[in-house]
This record gives structure tokens, C-alpha cells and sequence, in this order.
């Protein structure tokens, strides 16, 4: 892919999560049966020993309306440095700031920034985290260097994403996914394309093997998947390793 096809798709997904970013919330919650709750959770949880460093400095970027970055904020402390949740869709990035204003928890500072051009200066992070905002990239491979070049030598990267479960379970997941899931989306958000594009995405993905070889290749060491919920999401987990 061209840089220039590279920019278009960029653009086209940030006007998509602009226009559904009223309902995204609810709608995340409705058709995952608030499952995704417990996968932010378990998320956080795995990387508690970083978070709750105050002095670690820590980026969700893909943020979204920001519900990683509130489970992560759960394990940190109110005097620790912030949390960066960044996002290029600004409609989403408006609504985590709202969630980041809540008295009495620690702090998270939204920053409207592309994951593939972050305005952070290398090896200034120990943990990058993404949720459900990687698969959207333009480019996986750029994607990866470019956290690379923000963590820290030894700094930890999680990618929380969705994943095609194999089996009587995949089949029924891939029908709920491919047709009622649109089908609901389409009706609370009025519109085809959102949710047409979440199953097409998920079906692009890479598989767990291909992205974890691709990790790899990418300078990062100690790379692996913990499946959730039978394989339908997943945690990628890797350390920054140096450039050969």
C-alpha cells in the first residue's frame, strides 16, 4: 500500500469513528454484553506492576472514548505522572476527556495525535498500550516501529484486539458478527458503514502467529497471546528490544 492509499484510509476511518463516537460507548457495551469491560480489566491488571511505577510513563494511544485508559488509571496513583490516551478522531477524543475529568482519580491528559506519527520523543515511554484501536492502522509493520521508537529499551507493549475464534464457537461468532452485529449497528447508529467495517476489519487482521512474527521482526523480544473469551479478543504482550 502506497503512502498515499496510506493517508486516504487513514482519513476515511477517522471520519468514521468522528460520526459514531454519540453512540460508540453504548454501542460497544451493548453488543459485546459488556464483556469488553472485562477485557480492558484484565488488560490493566496484566501490566499493574507498570502502571502503579508513579514515575512510568505510560500511553494509550487509539484511545477511543477512553475506557483503557480508565481501567489503567484504577492501578495508578493520584500523584503519579499522567497517563497520555491519544487519538486522531477527535469526536472519540472529546468523549475520553470528559471520563478523564472525574474528581478523585488520577490523572490522564488526551492528546489528538496519529499513532503512526506520535509527537513523543524516542525512548521516553515504558508502556504503550492499545485497545481494539490497533487493527485500524494503515500500516502494521510502521505501526510497531513506531512504538518501538517511543518505549524505552525494556519498555512493554500490549495490543488488545479481536481475533477469529476456530470451531462451532467461530462459526457461531462469525454469523453474529457478520450479520446481526451490522444489523443491530446499523439500526442505534443509522448508518451501513460503521458496522460493516468492524467484521471486515477483524477478517483483515493478521492471525495471532503472523502478528506475533511480525512483532519479531520488529525488534521486539518475550512476544506473545493470551486469548480472551475462548479466542474472540486477545492481549499481544512484547518488550522493546534494541535495533539490530
Amino acid at each position: 500500500m502506497g503512502s498515499e492509499d496510506e493517508a486516504a484510509a487513514a482519513q476515511n476511518v477517522r471520519r468514521m469513528f468522528d460520526s459514531i463516537a454519540p453512540r460508540y460507548d453504548f454501542l460497544n457495551h451493548l453488543l459485546s454484553a459488556n464483556i469488553d469491560r472485562l477485557w480492558w480489566r484484565r488488560t490493566a491488571q496484566r501490566f499493574h506492576s507498570v502502571v502503579a511505577n508513579p514515575d512510568a510513563a505510560i500511553l494509550d494511544i487509539c484511545c477511543g472514548t477512553g475506557d483503557m485508559t480508565m481501567a489503567l488509571l484504577k492501578h495508578r496513583a493520584h500523584n503519579a505522572k499522567p497517563i497520555l490516551a491519544a487519538d486522531f478522531a477527535r469526536g472519540m477524543l472529546s468523549r475520553a476527556a470528559q471520563k478523564f475529568s472525574k474528581p478523585g482519580q488520577a490523572i490522564a491528559i488526551p492528546l489528538e495525535a496519529d499513532a503512526l506519527h506520535l509527537p513523543l520523543r524516542s525512548a521516553s515511554l515504558d508502556l504503550v498500550v492499545t485497545a481494539f484501536g490497533f487493527r485500524n492502522l494503515a500500516n502494521y509493520e510502521a505501526g510497531l516501529r513506531e512504538f518501538h521508537r517511543v518505549l524505552k529499551p525494556g519498555g512493554q507493549l500490549g495490543i488488545l484486539e479481536f481475533s477469529e475464534p476456530g470451531g462451532l464457537l467461530g462459526k457461531l461468532y462469525t454469523l453474529y458478527f457478520r450479520r446481526i452485529l451490522p444489523a443491530v449497528g446499523r439500526i442505534v447508529v443509522g448508518a451501513d458503514g460503521p458496522y460493516q467495517y468492524l467484521p471486515a476489519s477483524v477478517e483483515r487482521f493478521p492471525a495471532p502467529d503472523e502478528l506475533l512474527s511480525l512483532m519479531s521482526s520488529t525488534h521486539y523480544t518475550n512476544c506473545a497471546w493470551q486469548p480472551y473469551t475462548f479466542g474472540i479478543a486477545g492481549l499481544y504482550t512484547a518488550t522493546r528490544g534494541e535495533l539490530a
